[in-house]
């Protein structure tokens, strides 16, 4: 949490979901409604993960376009994957403008995995928003991913929010290395994010090097849309 006299700049509010490719729990594939919760919240950034681009699954839709479309806001996508005809990857919205994006491979078994990386040109500074998704059954892939990432984000200057499905708790060997200057941004009770109609696991995380949380994150009650609920958090750039 800030502390008081803290020199931090106006607040922006950074969502996170992982969207199942847009398939709910009730079988239904609905851009639509995923927009009007997304629109909801008023966020100024959204970091998502499985994300298709015109998949035979979901339609041949570009996702992150559609989303973008439907929100109103700034849409990129990054691609982890040929998949179904398609691409299957992560995603970012955001208010501002978007400037320079770049996928970072990360290691590992089984489906590739990656980071999706975007400038944000947000009026308080530019802000680097990683939207991302470990692997989500070997311990050992999430561990050389978080090496990974870390290792590319520490030539990367300025306040970062990395944002995602990284498919282990608080206290684990993946988690636990990041460590200074890293945060990690607690949420307040509930924390469990997944799966969305009893969550059970805290597997959807905020880190930020840089910026201070404003208040704790929220898990939120949205419990059909996709098989993980969406965490939001209230951030600030802290000035040197």
């Amino acid at each position: 949490m800030i502390t008081r006299g803290a020199d931090v700049s106006e607040p922006l509010k950074v969502m996170s979901w992982n969207l199942h490719h847009g398939a709910g729990l009730d079988g239904k594939l609905d851009l639509a409604r995923i927009a009007a919760f997304i629109k909801k919240q008023d966020a100024d950034v959204v970091a998502l993960q499985e994300v298709d681009n015109q998949c035979n699954r979901s339609e041949n839709i570009d996702q992150a376009a559609e989303l973008a479309k439907l929100t109103g806001l700034h849409g990129a996508f990054g691609a982890a994957m040929p998949y179904d005809g398609g691409q299957y990857g992560l995603a970012i919205l955001s208010k501002h403008p978007i400037g320079k994006t770049q996928v970072i491979r990360l290691p590992g078994d089984g489906e590739p995995r990656i980071g999706f990386l975007a400038e944000i040109q947000a009026p308080q500074g530019s802000i680097t928003l990683v939207s991302t998704h470990f692997h989500h059954r070997s311990g050992e892939s999430r561990i050389a991913q978080a090496k990974e990432l870390l290792a590319a984000l520490a030539k990367t200057s300025g306040p970062i929010v990395i944002a995602g499905d990284l498919n282990d708790v608080l206290g684990s060997p993946p988690l636990s290395l990041f460590t200074e200057p890293w945060l990690h941004v607690k949420k307040k009770n509930p924390v469990a994010t997944c799966p969305a109609d009893h969550p059970k696991s805290e597997i959807d995380h905020f880190f930020v090097r840089g910026l201070q949380p404003v208040k704790e994150a929220e898990v939120l009650e949205e419990a059909i849309s996709s098989d993980h609920r969406p965490i939001i958090a209230t951030l600030a750039i802290t000035k040197p």
